[in-house]
């Protein structure tokens, strides 16, 4: 069997969890059988380090259970990622978009370099509306537990990913309504970007 090293192409099935300050765990992500998590180890940005140094040597089969401090895993909360952007960003055909924008509401923006990212909507004021970019776990430890799927060499394509659909999702499609038609290897923040 294929062992689990830097280049090799993986997919995951897990179970993600907020550890909440008193021990206690909360799910909130899960990856199931019929929708694995696939990446490269070495190549795909964004993986959790723990995560993946727990992951060298596995093989398919192999089961993992790994908890990751903040700085390890999402990193803390920052002020610094908390922005007021002019309500005309968020206007569709010159009108802003008060049944998307509300507060709570997630959505994806898109950086200067064409990256990806989701916000959360804090406030809406007569001119600006407030966004929290960090990340909805920053500041928690998580737990991943779950079992390795699938061990292979990766493709060239897989190697050198291509900026795809423009989203900033390295993938051909990303599945945060952007224009492309399926899901990117995550699809919900999970830390696998």
């Amino acid at each position: 069997m294929e062992k689990i090293e830097p280049g090799k192409y993986i997919e995951l099935v897990y179970d993600l969890y907020k550890v909440n300050p008193d021990g206690t765990e909360t799910l909130v992500h899960q990856v199931d059988e019929e929708d694995p998590e696939g990446l490269v180890i070495g190549v795909t940005q964004g993986i959790v380090a723990p995560l993946e140094k727990d992951l060298i040597g596995k093989v398919a089969g192999d089961t993992f259970d790994v908890v990751a401090k903040p700085d390890e895993a999402f990193g803390m909360r920052s002020d610094e990622y908390i922005m007021e952007l002019e309500k005309e960003v968020f206007e569709v055909d010159g009108k802003f978009d008060s049944e998307m924008v509300k507060v709570g509401a997630q959505l994806p923006m898109m950086t200067a370099d064409g990256f990806q990212i989701r916000g959360t909507v804090v406030a809406i004021s007569d001119t600006h509306v407030k966004m929290d970019f960090n990340h909805p776990l920053a500041g928690d430890d998580v737990r991943f537990r779950g079992r390795v799927t699938l061990v292979r060499e990766a493709t060239a394509e897989e190697l050198h990913p291509a900026q795809g659909c423009g989203c900033g999702c390295n993938h051909d499609s990303c599945g945060d309504d952007c224009g492309c038609d399926s899901k990117n290897s995550c699809g919900s923040g999970c830390g696998c970007n």
